[in-house]
């Protein structure tokens, strides 16, 4: 059969987008696909991870048995990804590695959210403390083994890129690597993902439609679980102005109506925002690469500097309301609990881990070891950390 070529550069993408066929490549080279561009292949290979998976049973604010209807990693993912590839397409950037970067942007995430993560930062920290989105690059460039050719998923510098640093640059110049997490560091020894750079385009649109996405939909869920109030809501400005918007237009609603029409406004809202001032912002860059995206001083896809106040005032008033609010301080404190004694059980006696873990933890340093039990604590669902608790620690039950 002759060979040809299936994909080329989409005709739509701006000049500064990341053009399929222009990849700088991946770690360890392979054989390009007939039918899928680099990027595919990334989102592909994201979408069948174990990694992946296991989203749909860890917390977004809600801990996995408190009901079906809230949140999960998994669903709040989606979701990133549905705002994100709409911004992609309005600013003509690449689809693909902006759904593979929405997808994957919380691999690194422990059980029980935010909690989790800061009690096995805590438990860890003599070691090098624990970061989740250091831990989302290592999932995805070592922890996820299923491949014969290589370790992790193998994907293309540009993905990786986006991942590690879709909120900036982690460092302020290049050889500056002091302040880099050390999970980081291990992979950027190897295939340098320049850290004082900001990243693509579309790095940027993924983070900022990951602040839309949480903002708004743990809003919804507080809204149901009954923590906030839409009354309470009023007190945020441009949460008002869509109450108000929906009142104006429908009168009445039913309580369920109302928060959904005005949650999808805000979200229209915030997006149209982003869309709007970031063209403004490229139209001052006249970017003709990536590379001119990644050598900006500042991020190129933002809000306007009104939307920045309006979505501070709405995260201050999450903060107080809901992320504090005592039912949720309840669930956290335990969440702690059980990630601090599952790190001190397993450092202190690894034997309790799985067989293939315990082989490999014989021949580590300290280190090494705390750090593969923040692997093993960090890989977990939330029914799963629960679970292993409950068995290693009631003694009321024996059960294996």
């Amino acid at each position: 059969m002759a060979e040809f070529e299936l994909f080329k550069p989409n005709a739509n993408l701006a000049p500064y987008a990341l053009i399929p066929g222009k990849s700088r490549g991946r770690l360890h080279e392979e054989k390009p696909s007939r039918n899928r561009t680099e990027y595919q292949r990334d989102r592909d290979r994201i979408i069948h991870s174990g990694a992946f998976r296991r989203l749909k049973h860890k917390t977004q604010v809600f801990v996995h048995h408190v009901g079906d209807y809230y949140r999960t990693r998994l669903t709040h993912s989606i979701e990133v990804a549905q705002i994100a590839r709409s911004i992609a397409r309005t600013l003509g950037l690449n689809e693909d590695v902006t759904e593979a970067l929405a997808l994957a942007h919380d691999f690194g995430h422990t059980p029980f959210g935010h909690a989790g993560e800061d009690a096995l930062d805590e438990a860890i920290k003599p070691y090098g403390g624990f970061d989740h989105n250091a831990q989302s690059l290592r999932v995805v460039t070592k922890l996820e083994n299923n491949y014969a050719d290589f370790p992790g998923l193998n994907l293309t510098w540009d993905t990786l890129e986006g991942l590690a640093k879709h909120n900036g640059p982690l460092c302020s110049y290049e050889g500056d690597t002091s302040s880099l997490h050390v999970n980081f560091n291990k992979y950027n020894d190897q295939h340098d993902l320049e850290p004082h750079t900001y990243a693509s385009a579309e790095a940027q649109v993924a983070a900022i439609a990951d602040d839309i996405a949480y903002n708004s939909h743990d809003m919804a869920d507080g809204l149901r679980a009954g923590l906030i109030t839409v009354e309470q809501l009023s007190e945020v400005p441009i949460v008002a102005k869509k109450i108000k918007k929906v009142f104006d237009k429908y009168g009445k609603l039913e309580e369920k109506q109302m928060q959904q029409e005005v949650i999808r406004s805000l979200i229209g809202r915030m997006i149209n925002d982003v869309t709007i001032h970031s063209q403004l912002n490229l139209n001052v860059l006249k970017p003709e690469t990536v590379d001119d995206i990644r050598g900006a001083q500042k991020m190129t896809v933002t809000f306007s500097d009104n939307m920045k106040e309006q979505d501070k005032a709405l995260k201050a008033f999450l903060m107080k309301n809901m992320y504090r609010h005592y039912k949720v301080n309840r669930m956290s404190s335990k969440a702690r609990r059980v990630v601090t004694d599952l790190f001190n059980l397993y450092l202190t006696e690894p034997e309790c881990l799985p067989t293939e873990w315990q082989v490999e933890m014989q021949t580590r340093t300290a280190s090494e070891r705390a750090r593969r039990v923040a692997d093993f604590i960090a890989g977990m669902t939330d029914r799963f950390a629960l679970l292993e608790h409950r068995r290693l620690f009631d003694t009321s039950t024996f059960e294996l």
